[in-house]
């Protein structure tokens, strides 16, 4: 029997660990496919505190998992293949095996969407991003291209509009899906273009091992043509990892975990999601590591009130 479960090991789910850990209570946590998470896969990060100079994600996440490992958290290596939450305690699988704990912390994380292209693979972080908070501050005064036509795509744009020296927004028709108070926003701003009617063929150039430029298809034509470029950010959206929890917890339209307002609570008592799994707009480590922080919090507090 445990007392906490923690599914996940990004910034939001080592947060959780390492506050958790400090109180009276153990955590479990199941670290999932990615150890780490999409830190992991992060060469440069600028915008956590605490680092005068840049530190790698790979880096800042073994710190934060060693950190919690000290203070008494458990690690398990696999990935929650089944759940049930209809009664406490809690009953999670792992690897054909069943987990009992009193309370549950899900901190899953989300998966970008990418184009599944080979040239988008190895300039994966040489270039190619999926965050432009994250990696726009590096194309300062550059030419870049975003990828998509929905709001995420034109968030990234107007944001990358404020560093870069000219935006092509590459979209598959010849209009946008956003709301249209973005689309006029985006359309009026003069350092965004637009490449209608296009789909991304290749993303140069990978024999020099970085971005030179994109390579698009006109989807009425298929006429191929170039457009330079220093980086680019792939804005179709992303993915919750939350298919296991899916009626038994209440999630948004998109899948998102609904979690009560000023609290990381979920719709069964003494379930509590953060990071990525429950946030949609900022999708950032360290607000990630803030919501981890509340859920650890809100568990200790459930846990003493029905200890």
């Amino acid at each position: 029997m445990n007392d906490v479960i923690i599914l996940g090991s990004g910034p939001a789910a080592l947060t959780a660990a390492i506050y958790v850990s400090r109180s009276s209570f153990s955590p479990l946590v199941v670290e999932g496919l990615q150890p780490g998470g999409q830190l992991t896969i992060t060469t440069d990060v600028e915008n956590f505190p605490g680092f005068a100079k840049p530190v790698e994600g790979p880096a800042l996440m073994a710190d934060m998992r060693a950190q919690a490992e000290r203070l008494g958290a458990t690690f398990i290596s696999g990935v929650a293949e089944k759940v049930d939450l209809s009664r406490r305690p809690f009953s999670i699988i792992v690897g054909g095996k069943e987990l009992q704990s009193k309370t549950l912390i899900i901190a899953t994380g989300a998966s970008a969407r990418w184009l599944n292209i080979e040239s988008e693979k190895k300039l994966h972080g040489r270039g190619v991003s999926a965050c432009a908070t994250c990696d726009g501050f590096f194309f300062r005064g550059k030419a870049v291209c975003v990828i998509g036509g929905g709001d995420t795509a034109l968030e990234e744009a107007m944001y990358l509009a404020n560093l870069a020296s000219k935006v092509t927004l590459i979209h598959r028709r010849d209009e946008l899906r956003a709301s249209k108070s973005m689309q006029e926003r985006a359309l009026k701003n003069s350092k965004i273009e637009f490449a209608w009617n296009s789909v991304v063929d290749e993303i140069l150039d990978v024999a020099k091992g970085e971005v030179t430029g994109v390579r698009v298809k006109d989807v009425k034509s298929g006429e191929l043509r170039d457009i330079p470029c220093d980086g680019v950010f792939v804005a179709i959206g992303h993915t919750p990892n939350t298919s296991i929890f899916r009626g038994q917890l209440e999630l948004d339209e998109n899948g998102y975990i609904v979690t009560e307002k000023s609290s990381m609570k979920t719709s069964v008592d003494g379930v509590f999601a953060c990071g990525d799994c429950q946030d949609s707009r900022y999708r950032q480590a360290v607000t990630a590591a803030g919501t981890g922080c509340m859920a650890a919090i809100d568990a200790e507090r459930f846990l003493q009130e029905n200890s």
